[in-house]
């Protein structure tokens, strides 16, 4: 899509979301990713209803790998709960980059409540792209229908990947799992322009790596954060020399 994007009513913003939701790329990211994850509910013997429910609620399929593995391998469900909660801080400057380009003067706080549940990155990478094109009125309404379009697509195929479990390869599952780091990977990449954020990004791929196979816990987080640290501090050193 290029120029602008005109609705005549926030109904038609809402379901023009959900058509832009069905002819981006993230629809067979997604696709591909709630596949495998409901291959995943299936072989940890939960249910579909449980399944749906969880991407509803939680809204994150990294977030909803580490619930299942959690439950399906006994962790303690505090344990579970404490991942979870570090996955999801990601979204959180996610949440702050987006609402000033949804809010206007005149938006009700309750209109915000849905766009900032929404916010995953593939609603947060499409909005960014698109929501500069429609009229700012219009742009909670279109948020909310690219999101409902995400999550039909991820509770549809989570059902797919469900019933299909019994015939599908553990490897198959586990590479349509890997769809989505991947596409975030690229994604990111391709935003990232400044030096800053490409050396967070390769410390992060470097650390995380090593921190997996050193088996240290939370590896996730500590390669974010010592990634993160290490640009800030060269960046700064950089400007500090010039």
């Amino acid at each position: 899509m290029s120029g602008s994007l005109t609705f005549d009513s926030s109904s038609a913003a809402f379901f023009g979301g959900v058509r832009s939701a069905f002819m981006s790329v993230f629809f067979l990211v997604l696709a591909g990713t709630y596949v495998g994850l409901g291959a995943l509910a299936h072989d940890f013997g939960l249910s579909i209803y449980w399944l749906t429910l969880s991407t509803m609620l939680v809204w994150a399929a990294p977030a909803q790998v580490i619930l299942i593995s959690g439950i399906g391998t006994g962790a303690a469900l505090i344990e579970v709960a404490l991942a979870i909660t570090l996955s999801a801080i990601r979204l959180f400057p996610m949440v702050v980059a987006l609402l000033p380009l949804v809010r206007t003067r005149d938006t009700r706080l309750r209109d915000l409540i849905l766009p900032t549940h929404f916010t995953s990155v593939s609603m947060w990478v499409e909005s960014l792209r698109l929501l500069p094109m429609l009229e700012p009125e219009r742009r909670a309404a279109f948020c909310n229908g690219l999101s409902v379009g995400y999550m039909g697509a991820a509770i549809g195929f989570g059902f797919v990947g469900y019933y299909l479990a019994a015939g599908l390869p553990s490897l198959l599952a586990a590479t349509l799992l890997f769809l989505t780091p991947l596409s975030f990977l690229i994604s990111t990449a391709r935003n990232a322009r400044m030096m800053m954020d490409r050396l967070a990004l390769g410390f992060g791929l470097v650390l995380g790596a090593l921190l997996t196979i050193l088996h240290v816990d939370f590896d996730l987080m500590w390669a974010g954060i010592g990634g993160g640290t290490l640009a800030y501090v060269i960046h700064r050193v950089r400007e500090a020399a010039t």
